[in-house]
């Protein structure tokens, strides 16, 4: 064989070795190589927190995506380690539900220096140079309860049990709540008996925390604005003991299955409902997208001390008695068996066509 055919040969068989290697190199930004999304949840004992994996997983699925989730069970320091590990083992992008909102920014350098954007999932991350925030309108649900219960009790005794004071959601909720309170509180019409934080939104806390300001008021409270339904439920069994659930509007949010019976056995109020669902795959598709380098739209921006980070915002419903068929129920989001489960058969409304 000549000189010239032996370089042919050698040029061809080069070429058929490497058709593989530029074959698994090519297509999307990531390659034929499914995404991988990071999803570091800072406790998982919420229910909220439970569905909202669920439905990324489900979502991601449809995308033909993987989601690899941890859960930091309130541990900061936890958290972090779940973080650098998921960075280490290699993921495509970074959704975070911080534990709190001001510890997280070394993990957005740390992802970053991987090349790894990251997205805070209905809580942001605090002076960090965050990449992306997608929550609910958090001064619209804060405003939203307040105008709610006022409408139920437009005077008298107040008392507001809000969440983890270390947590920003937390503060925005009060701080909308107050945008429609603090004139009422001005004029006189109500009078805050009591202004408590319950730690880590749990219910035990919230529950301990009522009893003390019932038991500072003689039980003298004519309304309850609770921030969410996991606080909501701990003021719910204060008031039980005192034979008063029922008897005293409270808010809540999140429409967790457990205030969901409550409202319809008439123990709690209202909740504010944030679809979850639609949350939860507005995430994933924006992970999806980041990860394959598109193009990314939003529609509001949130301060986070160091910048103001591009979020997407998605709407909120008040949910009570009267709209929970045509809202939780409707969208799947709990079943009419579930949310009427403790309430007798006669007593409930038409269960809904199908």
């Amino acid at each position: 064989m000549n000189t010239r055919k032996v370089a042919w040969a050698v040029l061809i068989l080069a070429c058929l070795i490497a058709l593989p290697m530029v074959w698994a190199s090519g297509g999307k930004e990531t390659g034929n190589k499914q995404i991988t999304i990071g999803v570091s949840v800072g406790d998982l004992r919420l229910e909220r927190w439970k569905r909202d994996v669920d439905y990324m997983t489900q979502a991601a699925t449809k995308l033909g995506a993987k989601v690899y989730a941890t859960s930091a069970d309130g541990d900061q320091g936890k958290q972090i380690s779940q973080i650098e590990n998921m960075l280490t083992n290699g993921i495509n992008v970074l959704i975070v539900i911080p534990v709190g909102s001001g510890v997280m920014a070394p993990v957005v350098e740390a992802a970053h220096k991987d090349k790894v954007k990251v997205i805070a999932y209905d809580r942001i991350i605090e002076n960090s140079d965050l990449d992306y925030y997608i929550t609910f309108d958090m001064l619209g649900v804060g405003k939203l309860q307040a105008s709610y219960l006022l409408g139920k009790v437009a005077k008298g005794r107040y008392y507001l049990l809000a969440g983890d004071k270390e947590d920003n959601n937390a503060r925005l909720f009060r701080q909308g709540q107050m945008m429609i309170m603090q004139p009422k509180i001005d004029s006189g019409d109500v009078k805050v008996v009591g202004d408590q934080w319950a730690g880590g939104w749990l219910s035990e806390n919230a529950m301990k925390l009522t009893e003390n300001v019932l038991t500072a008021n003689n039980n003298k409270i004519d309304a309850i604005l609770a921030s969410n339904d996991s606080t909501a439920q701990g003021a719910i069994q204060a008031l039980k003991e005192q034979g008063l659930a029922g008897k005293i509007p409270i808010t809540g949010q999140d429409a967790d299955l457990a205030s969901c019976q409550a409202i319809v056995a008439g123990e709690q109020t209202m909740s504010v409902y944030k679809p979850l669902p639609k949350l939860a795959a507005a995430a994933v598709q924006l992970a999806f997208d980041v990860a394959q380098g598109k193009k990314i739209t939003t529609n509001a921006t949130y301060p986070n001390g160091q910048k103001d980070v591009p979020s997407i915002n998605l709407d909120i419903i008040a949910v009570d008695k009267d709209n929970i068929l045509q809202t939780i129920v409707a969208d799947g989001f709990h079943s009419y068996d579930e949310v009427y489960k403790n309430v007798p058969e006669a007593q409930r409304p038409p269960r809904p066509s199908k």
